[in-house]
């Protein structure tokens, strides 16, 4: 013990010396830089630092290193509650209920709360981290293939919550995603699974553009489409920041529970931010709150995905610093100047290097303090985006979301990922189909199917019955039923409404929705044939998810088709919107012919800038369709237009071309 406090005197003195302290908040106001551009993140921020740490002694580098991967998680909220856009894949989550607010002029009270519960959610990571390191170190040593699987297929059930009332929709497109997960080449076999002779195709569909599409350009189209600020007509409330404090303060349990569940999966390798905050969401969004408004403006929602994303970092240290096992992306990079230093992962860092881990520990908690306290200092101004004119931010916007896709793979097929995910994206918005759990099935996919292969390999079936393996099982299928549980007690105890169903052809429900249901029954069909040549380790996985599809997706049909359910509301009849976990297309008072011609409209512009940026390049192109938009499309001055243009042109060649010496695609004019 005397030893322990030792080595966090030690680590405290070292992160107190005004230079290393005056690094750390260097390190920190870049990382807040990085976490408002999208598709950027504490990864490319990790790796440009990283070279000008070689020659700085440990703490010094740990210092900036740690402060700035541990506040992309604060700033990254930014863009997604005051655009609709994730600054990183880890705020996808912050979206669903922190964009709703920010178009009912509560923009200042979701950035209070999300900066409030990112700074309480990252110290709290931090304390844990601090406390049970050395602990955790026998936990760490049990957890192999088979426990990985069974927290993956664990985060998968969170599919049922996230998809409100509508649970076949939901399951049937967290399907969907798994499947996009399966395209590539199977490691197993070296089978290519739907690569359509792409060599982009080879490695499997990046995450970044598709989260981009799935969440970005469907919200920036209500916007352009209608052609009014984020606010409306709404105007801000007097409520600001504080109030979002009050609110983290008046639901402690979502915040205590949401930074233990972000501490837990953090520390599990592999699993990583787009995973832990839809897991936290969707655990606050089985509150039994009748009063709850999940995906249409709750706070809790913003609490919940926030203080897990941040209480990740702390987690993501400890395989790190323990086993040299790196807990993530970023985290591998953090290993690398573990290794520069001359800092060996291991025992070691339990015993004779605790002060350097106390060190990590410490400045993990000051960053987030700093961070935190920034985005406060500045969130009265931040809110005001949302008054901006759309003639102005929607371009804008959506010129970073295309520079940011790029970082992907930097490839053209990034882009065409980009716009092919907010197509769908858009159109399961429509028709109020869950879009979180395809992205959660998408990120989840490819892990189910190695530890699957591993576990099978090593353990055989034997692995089904690993104590942690079954607590976890039963807590999957407990996730999934617990929706149907209220049904089944009214049926029991003959209390409360029950539901009688009656069978006929339902003629008014012929329409799109049901059109996008039998289509996808129709892909899960075409999947089954389709793979009937593979060999058996490349389809195990494909064919086991078809088939879950064409079962989830027949049910659907032939109920929406031809069932009537009375008295009670059914997970899929009655009101569509009704408990809805998503964010909803707002026609505001446009015509349906008037809101189609825009519609069109705006992906043609999307289109449009694909199309010249292929021949001119990626940023040049930028500026060009920038300035035409705003003129052609909103009518904004040309000399205003082309001032914006320009600006956002010369700021993304200095940050991209310049300082991140992007590799972008070969075009057919070359400029740079």
């Amino acid at each position: 013990m005397q030893d322990t406090l030792m080595a966090a005197g030690s680590a405290l003195a070292q992160i107190a010396d005004p230079f290393r302290f005056m690094m750390l908040t260097l390190g920190v106001l870049m990382g807040l830089a990085l976490g408002v551009v999208p598709g950027l993140g504490g990864l490319v921020g990790l790796t440009l630092v990283l070279p000008f740490t070689f020659h700085m002694d440990p703490y010094t580098a740990l210092a900036v290193l740690i402060g700035l991967h541990a506040v992309v998680a604060t700033s990254d909220s930014i863009p997604a509650i005051l655009f609709g856009v994730p600054g990183t894949v880890g705020s996808a989550a912050t979206v669903l209920d922190g964009y709703p607010m920010s178009k009912n002029g509560q923009a200042g009270r979701a950035l209070g709360a999300a900066f409030t519960s990112c700074l309480l959610g990252g110290v709290f990571g931090a304390i844990l981290l601090a406390l049970t390191v050395p602990m955790l170190r026998p936990f760490m040593l049990y957890i192999g293939s088979p426990e990985m699987l069974s927290f993956c297929v664990f985060g998968l059930s969170f599919a049922a919550a996230l998809s409100g009332k509508h649970m076949l929709r939901g399951l049937a497109v967290a399907c969907v995603g798994l499947m996009l997960a399966m395209i590539g080449e199977d490691y197993q076999s070296g089978t290519m699974r739907w690569t359509f002779g792409s060599l982009y195709l080879w490695e499997g569909v990046p995450l970044v553009p598709v989260a981009l599409g799935l969440f970005a350009l469907p919200e920036l189209a209500d916007l352009a489409i209608r052609r009014v600020s984020i606010t409306g007509d709404i105007k801000p409330t007097n409520k600001g920041q504080f109030e979002g404090f009050m609110d983290v303060m008046r639901n402690p349990v979502v915040l205590l529970r949401s930074s233990t569940i972000g501490v837990v999966l953090g520390i599990l390798p592999g699993l990583g931010s787009a995973v832990i905050d839809w897991i936290a969401y969707g655990s606050a969004a089985r509150s039994n709150d009748p009063n709850s408004k999940f995906g249409a403006g709750d706070v809790r929602g913003v609490i919940a995905s926030e203080s897990a994303n941040n209480a990740k970092e702390g987690g993501s240290l400890v395989p790190t610093i323990a086993f040299g096992v790196p807990g993530s992306a970023a985290m591998a990079i953090l290993l690398g100047a573990f290794l520069v230093q001359g800092i060996v992962p291991g025992p070691d860092m339990l015993t004779k290097h605790l002060d350097i881990t106390y060190t990590m520990t410490i400045g993990l908690a000051i960053a987030n303090i700093i961070g935190a306290g920034v985005c406060f200092l500045f969130a009265p101004h931040l809110a005001r985006i949302a008054m901006v004119p759309i003639g102005f931010l929607a371009p804008v916007v959506l010129a970073v979301t295309f520079i940011g896709a790029f970082q992907g793979e930097h490839h053209w097929g990034d882009l065409v990922a980009l716009l092919a995910a907010g197509a769908l994206g858009y159109v399961m918005r429509l028709l109020h189909w869950p879009r979180p759990p395809l992205l959660l099935g998408f990120v989840l996919g490819a892990l189910i199917e190695r530890y699957m292969a591993t576990s099978v390999q090593i353990f055989g079936a034997g692995f089904l019955t690993r104590p942690v393996v079954v607590v976890m099982l039963v807590l999957t299928v407990w996730g999934i039923l617990t929706p149907l549980w209220p049904l089944v007690k009214r049926r029991i105890t003959g209390k409360g409404p029950t539901a009688s169903v009656t069978w006929g052809l339902r003629r008014d429900r012929l329409g799109w929705d049901l059109a996008f249901g039998a289509a996808l029954l129709v892909l899960f069909v075409a999947v089954l044939w389709n793979i009937s040549g593979w060999p058996m380790g490349a389809k195990l996985m494909p064919l086991a998810i078809a088939i879950a599809g064409t079962v989830l997706m027949g049910i659907y049909v032939v109920t929406r088709l031809f069932a009537t359910v009375t008295k009670v509301e059914a997970a899929e009849s009655g009101n569509a919107q009704a408990g809805h976990l998503d964010l909803a297309v707002d026609k505001g008072e446009l015509s349906v012919a008037e809101f189609t011609r825009r519609g069109f409209g705006y992906f043609g512009w999307l289109i449009g800038y694909a199309a010249l940026a292929f021949v001119i390049g990626p940023l040049p192109a930028v500026t060009l369709w920038v300035a035409a938009y705003m003129i052609l499309g909103f009518g904004v001055t040309w000399w205003k237009s082309i001032v914006t243009g320009l600006a956002v042109g010369v700021v993304g060649y200095l940050l991209f071309e310049r300082l991140l010496n992007t590799p972008w695609p070969q075009s057919m004019i070359q400029f740079f």
